[in-house]
């Protein structure tokens, strides 16, 4: 049995992968721990229940969220590394809890569940990371691997390597395939979309170094929860007065909308400065009736509650045409009709930059659209049906394979896992 694990820390969902011993055991199969309720990935919520005072973690971090608890909410972890934010702290329970500590409380917990499952401690590990945490800065993006590899280390992990996660699909992928192949690896995750193009096969998968089958790699820092974002300024903040006007005709400020669409900055909304502000702007609005809705969503601390219903509704769209959201938090409680061409319109030029980005990697590596055998999609947004099809048109003639759109990164570390630590 390896003795490292393969740790997806992801913007959305988080997973655990490792070489544990065969059903049989005649040798190691990888496979992904359960982190809770007998499922393999764990979302990246942390709640801290006020009421019950504990902290709670995953899908029981939502329950108690949506059951009305009193507390704080805290999705998206993985947005702040790199950022200026990493620095700064948060409210909490009266108290000040650096952003710092929070991800190590939850990377903490993803150990602590994973070796519980598999039966023994996990000192080495590598972590997957998109190809950017950061476009276009070099030093932030130096930053943000330094610090995850600090706050690795603060929980116990003596040894950290890292790989990217497009690079960790690939070698799931390679692990079921008879021939070799060159491939395309689309991961489209909560935070970031990244590509690798790959030369993959069973003569190749045991080379301790495979830096030469790796033709390019390419991102670009857009994701799911961008997707949710702009969804949720098109369709859910108007009915909050997003664009309304004040009685001197300027527009109402939309850095209250922006904090609520946003999952790392929808508890900026609750600052008691923001809802000061909040109260002059209803005295001066034209219409006050829709941010009186939007007091009535900070009062109740409902931000999260909206954000996760447009999250539905975006996940939603990848099978049905028309989805309809029961709002029934807000005050009047309202239906909202969001169908999968006002989707696509809300996103507007996302999708443009992630065909540039597939193209600029193929430019990179050389090679013609013609040349690829197969593309491979994995990551929770792939399943977006416009984003799938934009990548698929650009490789036409390759055959299209979807992965295990929330384990193949976690399943493709263990295996990293084990050529880098034994």
């Amino acid at each position: 049995m390896t003795k490292a694990c393969g740790v997806d820390f992801g913007t959305s969902n988080s997973t655990v992968g490792w070489l544990g011993q065969s059903a049989g055991g005649g040798g190691a199969a990888h496979s992904l721990l359960a982190l809770e309720d007998g499922k393999a990935t764990l979302p990246s919520v942390v709640f801290f229940n006020a009421d019950d005072d504990e902290v709670r973690y995953g899908r029981a971090a939502l329950a108690d969220y949506l059951a009305g608890y009193e507390g704080r909410l805290m999705r998206s972890l993985k947005s702040l590394l790199g950022t200026s934010l990493m620095d700064g702290q948060t409210e909490v329970a009266g108290r000040s809890l650096p952003f710092r500590l929070l991800l190590a409380q939850f990377i903490g917990e993803l150990k602590r569940r994973a070796e519980s499952q598999a039966g023994r401690r996990f000192e080495h590990a590598v972590f997957g990371r998109p190809v950017f945490f950061i476009d276009d800065n070099p030093q932030a993006d130096r930053l943000a691997e330094d610090t995850l590899a600090e706050v690795a280390r603060s929980v116990g992990f003596r040894e950290v390597a890292f790989q990217y996660e497009p690079i960790a699909a690939a070698f799931d992928y390679e692990s079921t395939i008879a021939r070799e192949e060159l491939v395309l690896i689309v991961d489209i995750g909560g935070g970031t979309s990244d590509f690798s193009l790959v030369r993959l096969g069973p003569e190749r998968a045991g080379k301790p170094e495979r830096r030469d089958d790796i033709l390019a790699t390419g991102g670009v820092h857009i994701g799911g929860t961008d997707f949710d974002k702009y969804l949720s300024l098109a369709a859910a903040m108007p009915l909050l007065g997003y664009r309304g006007l004040l009685r001197s005709g300027a527009e109402i400020p939309s850095s209250y909308y922006f904090n609520l669409a946003t999952w790392h900055t929808i508890n900026q909304a609750y600052t008691r400065k923001s809802i000061a502000q909040l109260e002059d702007l209803v005295r001066d609005a034209s219409e006050p009736g829709p941010l009186r809705r939007l007091q009535g969503l900070i009062d109740e601390r409902a931000g999260h509650w909206l954000a996760m219903q447009v999250e539905g509704a975006k996940i939603g769209l990848s099978s049905e045409e028309t989805v309809v959201l029961d709002l029934d938090r807000l005050r009047p409680p309202e239906k909202l009709v969001v169908t999968r061409p006002r989707f696509e319109e809300a996103i507007g030029p996302l999708p443009d930059s992630i065909d540039a980005t597939v193209l600029r990697l193929l430019a990179d590596a050389g090679v013609t659209a013609s040349a690829v055998d197969t593309v491979f999609f994995t990551g929770g947004s792939s399943g977006v049906g416009l984003l799938r099809a934009r990548v698929g048109a650009l490789v036409p003639d390759a055959r299209k394979v979807e992965g295990d759109l929330f384990g193949s990164i976690g399943a493709g570390l263990a295996l990293d896992a084990r050529r880098k630590f034994g």
